[in-house]
């Protein structure tokens, strides 16, 4: 995305800043993603043109290097979109293959949280497969094939308070549950404010973190705070102070954070309505026996140290006058005394310390402004290696896809195969009963395969002998017992056998042994066949006795009733 951006920008010879906030939710993807190294395999997939403009080889000879420019284009930083605040006015946001992955409870969280991060006329780029679904009133579809939405402005806005919680909305959601009360006995914290209070009597007062973040106000506090400008829903103490207030504030807390518990700050010149008061600041470290039991809602840590700041105006002696005019004529007449020397140091020394106290606050600010960065960085490199991954994932869809189908041509083939093979098979079962032959198919154990219902006559054949040897059989047949060793022979001779048997019943069979061959002319067995010539024996018995009779001079006579009688 950042090569061809950069290659936009040529073309249109634009000095247009490109900022690219990569994340992801995976610190050691973004760790990677961070150093920029890409294997010589890409070679294949990029050209020759961009591999030479936007790549350097290492001196290894096996790994790339982004180019700078290109690289810095992009932040990387660890982030869950879930539950970590959202960047703000972006232009585009590209998140494709992700909301796939979420339920839809989740994903109507998140949308509205897209359309709050975007600037005014932002797009939103999501995957193939994902949708706004039904928040039409906040985007504007551009194409629908390509997953492109526009931010809609006739949408009232109403801030990311309503979709995740977040330090924004902190203070409004523990205001609200401080004063509907808890309802399990436990103290709010309004109940530890105001016991924390009578301690000391105060009109005006803030329950907060060690770093500012405000928990919960007391009293009518626009004298002493105001919103910052630029951004809103500030709820930072620090930030919200008015001038010749904050330096002081940050300062006491840092001392009550070090383990002095109350820390005093007397007859500070407060900017207020354009003019100066003097107030009287005290930070106390509250008991931590106080903070046991008391209800919050993420990401309040109640566990947390929490500090009391208590403002109030100091007493002004009677007759002081407080206009610019009064103090400059003061100053002059401090000068003429023998105090002014004494006066002069005591305000150097406290400049000295408002200048320590700045240089402190200004070197947490570039560590947290450090902090920020390599956060911001890692959120942009889980964002992309997750980005990676969904590529990959849809890939390997695609894939699957390929082999579903494939799967599914072959078993359309099988199921040909199946239907043919039954019909051929009730074929050769009905041509075998029509036939009246009793058949029985045994392989080279002599394991029976098959049988057809005539042999039952012949040889006491069940269903469930399907499997047996022929030698556990027992035959109805008369004198004839050497039934497995004459099929062993016509295995080994391969020479078909014939032989004449008779049954218990008198029904005498002619019974053939022939090998069993394939279409490949292989012999996987034999077929034993029983054809009944009990009519042709009847025949042949008779003219056996014909020819007997005929050989003793016997013939044929005439009986009295002319009929010829043996």
């Amino acid at each position: 995305m950042a090569i061809l951006l950069a290659e936009l920008i040529e073309t249109k010879k634009s000095q247009l800043r490109v900022q690219i906030f990569a994340t992801d939710i995976d610190g050691s993807s973004i760790a990677m993603a961070r150093a920029g190294l890409y294997p010589a395999s890409i070679a294949a997939d990029i050209s020759p043109r961009r591999l030479a403009r936007f790549f350097t080889l290492e001196p290894d000879g096996c790994t790339y290097r982004i180019q700078r420019s290109i690289r810095d284009m992009l932040v990387f930083s660890e982030q869950n979109v879930i539950k970590d605040p959202p960047f703000s006015r972006m232009d585009l946001i590209c998140c494709r293959n992700m909301l796939i992955y979420m339920g839809s409870e989740l994903q109507k969280r998140i949308i509205p949280l897209f359309h709050y991060a975007l600037s005014p006329g932002g797009v939103l780029f999501l995957g193939s497969s994902e949708s706004i679904g039904s928040f039409t009133s906040l985007f504007t579809t551009l194409d629908r094939r390509l997953k492109l939405y526009q931010r809609r402005e006739d949408f009232i806005h109403i801030g990311p308070r309503l979709f995740l919680p977040s330090r924004t909305a902190l203070g409004a959601s523990l205001s609200q549950g401080n004063r509907a009360g808890a309802t399990d006995g436990r103290p709010t914290l309004r109940d530890l404010t105001e016991q924390v209070l009578l301690q000391q009597a105060a009109p005006v007062a803030a329950l907060v973190h060690g770093n500012g973040d405000i928990l919960y106000l007391y009293g009518r506090t626009g004298q002493y705070l105001e919103p910052a400008q630029g951004e809103t829903g500030i709820n930072n103490i620090l930030k919200m102070a008015r001038e010749g207030l904050r330096v002081e504030l940050a300062a006491a807390l840092r001392s009550a954070a070090t383990g002095r518990e109350v820390v005093r700050r007397p007859n500070l010149n407060v900017k207020t309505n354009g003019s100066f008061s003097l107030v009287n600041l005290t930070v106390r470290a509250v008991p931590p026996s106080l903070v046991e039991g008391v209800p919050a809602a993420p990401p309040v840590k109640t566990d947390a140290p929490l500090y009391m700041v208590i403002l109030e105006m100091a007493p002004t002696p009677a007759g002081e006058v407080t206009t610019e005019i009064s103090r400059a004529q003061e100053i002059k007449d401090l000068e003429a005394s023998d105090e002014a020397q004494a006066l002069i140091v005591a305000l150097r020394n406290e400049l000295r310390s408002k200048e320590e106290s700045l240089q402190a606050a200004n070197e947490e600010l570039e560590t947290a402004n450090e902090e920020l960065r390599s956060s911001n960085e890692e959120m942009q490199s889980v964002n992309e290696e997750l980005q990676s991954t969904n590529e990959e994932l849809e890939t390997a869809k695609e894939e699957l896809q390929s082999v579903n189908e494939e799967l599914i041509t072959v078993n359309t083939e099988l199921q040909t195969r199946i239907s043919d093979l039954t019909q051929a098979n009730n074929d050769m079962n009905n041509l075998l009963a029509g036939t009246g032959i009793a058949t029985v198919f045994v392989d080279h154990g002599l394991h029976i395969l098959r049988f057809t219902p005539t042999i039952t006559r012949i040889i006491n054949l069940i269903q469930t002998d399907i499997g047996r040897p022929v030698s556990h059989i027992v035959s109805n047949l008369v004198n004839y017992d050497t039934l497995p060793a004459d099929t062993l022979e016509v295995l080994h001779s391969l020479v078909p056998r014939e032989i004449e048997v008779q049954t218990r019943v008198g029904t005498w069979y002619a019974m053939r042994i022939l090998p069993y061959r394939t279409l490949e002319n292989v012999v996987e067995g034999a077929v034993i066949t029983f054809v009944d010539i009990s009519l042709a024996k009847q025949a042949q018995e008779a003219l056996r006795v014909a020819n007997r009779r005929a050989a003793a001079g016997l013939g044929d006579e005439p009986s009295s009733d002319g009929k010829l009688h043996d």
